[in-house]
């Protein structure tokens, strides 16, 4: 049996996301284990998450670090403390400097609540709710150093409608990213995954072939 990855969450808030892919990986869909959840903000749901699934975690608090780098390195010397393969971002509200990026180069994922390249950014469903866009949904990509513009693995999209506001229109992405965000995560563990410029090629090793998806 091949070894399975070993992922390193990173969360700042009510963990749904890493809920989802815990879920996952107990029926059986996502052949990885989750070796640390790491929190920027102390007292967090993701925290409680983790501990209730018995999964490692700890608040690296932001506040308690004089500079991005110092959090940063601090990150990653719990990351590879754990000997964590590949690095999910899930709801973690910070950028990633360059250094981190290249710690982990090609081996981090983030889920963003909008169909990039459009609406990148922390304001996601006020934005698309302002522009009057008709269709929204979830992407999930490969992190560089910008801002939600990393290589695209999946999409989902849903229908805006109408009378949305930001939490119904936000609630509606979210069902979508617990679907696809652990989709995306076992395409890695696959090794499915090969990453070509811009493009993310999907390969279907039964057939020898690249999946057109």
């Amino acid at each position: 049996m091949p070894t399975k990855e070993r992922l390193g969450v990173l969360c700042s808030g009510r963990g749904t996301d890493l809920q989802s892919i815990i879920d996952a990986i107990d029926r059986g869909e996502v052949n990885a284990e989750i070796a640390v959840v790491l929190t920027d903000k102390p007292n967090v749901m993701a925290l409680e998450r983790a501990a209730k699934a018995k999964i490692k975690n700890l608040c690296v608090n932001r506040q308690e670090f004089a500079s991005r780098e110092d959090f940063e390195r601090a990150l990653v010397r719990e990351l590879q403390a754990a000997s964590v393969t590949l690095v999910v971002l899930a709801g973690f509200m910070r950028l990633l400097s360059p250094y981190f990026v290249h710690a982990y180069q090609g081996r981090i994922m983030n889920i963003h609540p909008s169909l990039l390249p459009s609406f990148g950014g922390a304001h996601a469903h006020r934005d698309v709710l302002a522009y009057g866009v008709k269709v929204s949904g979830c992407t999930v990509h490969f992190v560089d150093e910008g801002m939600d513009r990393g290589p695209i693995i999946l999409q989902e999209a849903v229908p805006v409608w109408e009378n949305d506001t930001e939490e119904t229109l936000a609630a509606r992405v979210l069902e979508k990213e617990h679907l696809v965000y652990p989709k995306a995560i076992q395409l890695y563990c696959e090794g499915r995954l090969k990453v070509e410029g811009r493009q993310v090629r999907i390969l279907d090793f039964a057939g020898g072939k690249e999946n057109g998806q």
